[in-house]
């Protein structure tokens, strides 16, 4: 039997690393915009952004969840942007709205689904949503991105408990840190009055401290295969020792 992995974002950034590190047996599929045969068996695409996609997805999710007899399934929540990155009340109301519905509402929604479309099987069965620790600090210019992965922590800390006590999916919420991918170009090309702390992720890249990313999802995918992390958890890979 196979372990399937389901990573929405996986064309780019931290998700196409999940896919190029993951079990090469594995049936990998990814939901994003963009196809990524490279890393990827399967693709569906959507726009994560535009909630008429969500039932199509959520229906996409329950058909491979069921189709066959999995030993695993795992699906991790990757996709997310920053756009627009500056004050809230003076960027484009339509792309912050975007965001607020990419980075915080799609996850949850989707999230909902898979847990309704696997509560039935015997497999091991993993749910992870992509933190930041923009989610408890403040970085002007984020506010819907941060707002964002705050709601998924939480959503993280109470669904893994509910699924502690019904259901038995391991619910996990990781931050990857500051990771060498797209979204860090396109900080480091933020005007400063729009994202003041600019310089600090510029000093990062100069310094060499940003971090490879499939080396990050090496540690990504040993924290899914450590059972010791319970539902519910949400760690910083930096900190976790394990």
């Amino acid at each position: 039997m196979e372990h399937l992995i389901i990573v929405t974002g996986g064309s780019a950034g931290i998700g196409h690393a999940l896919l190029a590190t993951a079990p090469a047996d594995a049936h990998r599929v990814t939901v994003s915009r963009r196809p990524a045969p490279d890393v990827a068996r399967g693709h569906l695409e959507a726009d994560l952004a535009d909630p008429a996609s969500w039932a199509r997805v959520g229906d996409v999710i329950d058909a491979v969840a069921t189709e066959r007899e999995w030993a695993r399934i795992t699906c991790i929540q990757s996709a997310g942007t920053l756009e627009p990155i500056g004050f809230a009340g003076e960027v484009d109301p339509d792309r912050y709205q975007t965001n607020v519905l990419l980075n915080a509402a799609a996850p949850q929604v989707l999230g909902h689904r898979f847990l309704g479309a696997v509560s039935h099987l015997g497999c091991r069965r993993e749910l992870v949503m992509v933190s930041s620790g923009a989610a408890r600090k403040d970085y002007p210019g984020w506010s819907s991105y941060g707002a964002a992965k705050a709601a998924l922590d939480r959503w993280v800390s109470t669904v893994g408990a509910e699924q502690a006590q019904r259901g038995g999916v391991r619910v996990l919420g990781i931050t990857p840190g500051v990771v060498a991918t797209a979204m860090q170009e396109r900080i480091r090309a933020t005007d400063a009055r729009d994202f003041p702390q600019v310089e600090r992720f510029r000093g990062l890249q100069e310094e060499g401290e940003l971090e490879d990313p499939e080396a990050v999802a090496r540690r990504f995918w040993a924290v899914l295969d450590d059972d010791e992390v319970p539902s519910g958890t949400v760690l910083d890979l930096r900190d976790h020792a394990g």
